[in-house]
């Protein structure tokens, strides 16, 4: 289970820091100011899903945090990095709900739902939501809007470079990913452990 390499990715200190709305420790507006390369390098390789989660959707999220990346040098990219990771997260949701879920209402907003309203998802599940004393799971049921499958269907049927990008999108990807996966994750440390 390989995880992604980004060696191949150069980049370079800027003149000016990255300005980037981001969830901060008990401050769910956050704003980071990001002065080298290096840093950001780090923060988007650091957020990548679990290495047990299966590699398609590995690879989704990979091109998301590709983009996000690239961000460093076209501020533009990370917006089509937000959708990238959308695509990752729904692909995700219909491998772990998609069964469960009639095929005539498997939606991108019902496949969120059902995270909180079946599967018993919470705020205090989302690790980026619990660090920053926030809140998510109304972007999943319809509560706060735009939510997230609206937002997405904003980028996709629209222009995906308009816009600032959304605060945090690609660490909520990550956590939501993961929580779907928990279960799949367990089972694979289970069987890992007992080769």
């Amino acid at each position: 289970m390989a995880m992604p390499n980004f060696s191949h990715i150069t980049l370079t200190d800027r003149e000016e820091p990255l300005l980037l709305a981001w969830p901060t420790p008990d401050n769910p507006a956050g704003l980071l100011t990001i002065a080298c390369a290096a840093d950001w390098r780090a923060l988007v390789e650091n957020l990548g899903i679990d290495g047990r989660i299966p590699e398609i959707v590995r690879a989704k999220f990979a091109r998301a945090q590709t983009l996000y990346l690239l961000g460093w040098v076209d501020f533009g990219l990370i917006k089509v990095g937000e959708l990238a990771a959308r695509i990752a997260l729904e692909l995700a949701l219909m491998d772990c709900y998609g069964g469960q879920v009639p095929k005539n209402k498997r939606g991108f907003a019902v496949l969120l739902r059902y995270m909180v309203e079946v599967d018993g998802l919470t705020d205090a599940h989302i690790p980026m939501v619990t660090r920053c004393s926030g809140t998510a799971v109304g972007q999943l049921t319809g509560e706060i809007r735009p939510t997230l499958a609206e937002r997405r269907n904003m980028l996709a049927h629209g222009n995906p470079f308009e816009g600032l990008p959304t605060g945090g999108l690609l660490e909520l990807a990550q956590d939501l990913i993961n929580y779907a996966y928990r279960d799949y994750i367990a089972g694979a440390t289970i069987a890992g452990g007992l080769r």
